[in-house]
């Protein structure tokens, strides 16, 4: 095994012609220097200096492993480099789930400005519902978790092992078929929909749970005559006058086209509360915190309200 070290010492030594000056560069003694040299003879197994007087000269083999140690030497400078951007958090991977609607809308934008405020930054996308990304998250296979709270799980706020940062609070809108009484209204009372079927979330999604609950609230339990966790199917489901939805606002934005109506819905407004979530013990890191800058400022321009 050839010593990285030992053949910085010979490309000095080439350089410099003389083993005094070679010990100057490198900061060593002239007999260091002898012993590093020798001892890389010792490991090739073949002579790579002959004395010329005061001088030393490099042989046949010694020219031969020059032309392999620069390349070697760059890069290894090249990975030291690497590892010292790394170390200061100017360039590596950051894995990140989320779920749907907050990748196109919240993570994508996010994704296009780090990737010029922020270009040795490499971020790793999944698709991930709510319960699923802090799962993820917790056992290591992602270093960010964009998520929300929702009832039946564990409260990521009340795990000593997370950090959060709030991004933005969504309300809930009512999706009704155009014939629907309640099409005529400016917001839609909740309890008015009490008698109708509905089209709901698949269980385990965190939409369902803040549905329920929403419902509840307003006095009664809905009737659930179909399930899906596709926006668009909903739509087209309740455009076939199949049922009523709540669904977050934001998802309308590229979903509804159709016969569908939304109506907002009267106070008090179901809404998800949407934050990143990363392990405490990575919270400082320079990728992280630019990350959750910039998601966070993203998510200040999201059309709430609209």
């Amino acid at each position: 095994m050839i010593e990285v070290r030992r053949l910085r010492v010979l490309r000095a030594l080439a350089d410099h012609g003389t083993v005094t000056a070679a010990a100057e560069v490198l900061h060593l003694t002239p007999s260091a220097v002898s012993q590093q040299l020798a001892a890389l003879e010792s490991e090739v197994g073949q002579e790579l200096l002959e004395r010329r007087g005061r001088r030393v000269a490099i042989t046949s083999a010694g020219r031969l492993l020059l032309s392999h140690a620069d390349t070697i030497l760059t890069e290894v400078e090249r990975a030291e480099d690497a590892m010292r951007l790394h170390a200061d958090g100017a360039t590596g991977e950051l894995r990140v789930a989320a779920f749907a609607t907050a990748i196109s809308l919240l993570v994508a934008p996010s994704l296009a400005r780090l990737r010029e405020t922020t270009p040795g930054l490499r971020l790793v996308v999944r698709d991930a519902e709510g319960h699923q990304a802090v799962t993820q998250l917790l056992d290591g296979d992602v270093d960010l978790a964009v998520t929300v709270e929702h009832r039946g799980s564990p409260r990521a706020a009340d795990d000593d092992r997370l950090t959060l940062t709030p991004l933005y609070a969504e309300p809930f809108v009512a999706v009704l078929p155009p014939d629907h009484p309640a099409a005529a209204t400016t917001a839609v009372d909740l309890a008015t929909l009490a008698a109708d079927d509905w089209v709901m979330t698949s269980v385990g999604n965190p939409i369902r749970d803040v549905v329920l609950l929403a419902c509840e609230q307003a006095g009664f339990r809905p009737h659930i005559a179909h399930t899906s966790d596709d926006f668009r199917a909903v739509a087209a489901l309740v455009a076939a006058n199949a049922g009523v939805s709540l669904i977050p606002r934001l998802a309308v934005r590229d979903t509804f086209r159709g016969p569908a109506l939304i109506r907002p819905v009267q106070p008090p407004t179901p809404t998800r509360r949407v934050f990143a979530a990363v392990r405490r013990a990575r919270a400082d890191h320079p990728l992280i915190t630019t990350t959750l800058k910039t998601l966070t400022e993203t998510a200040a321009h999201l059309p709430l309200d609209s």
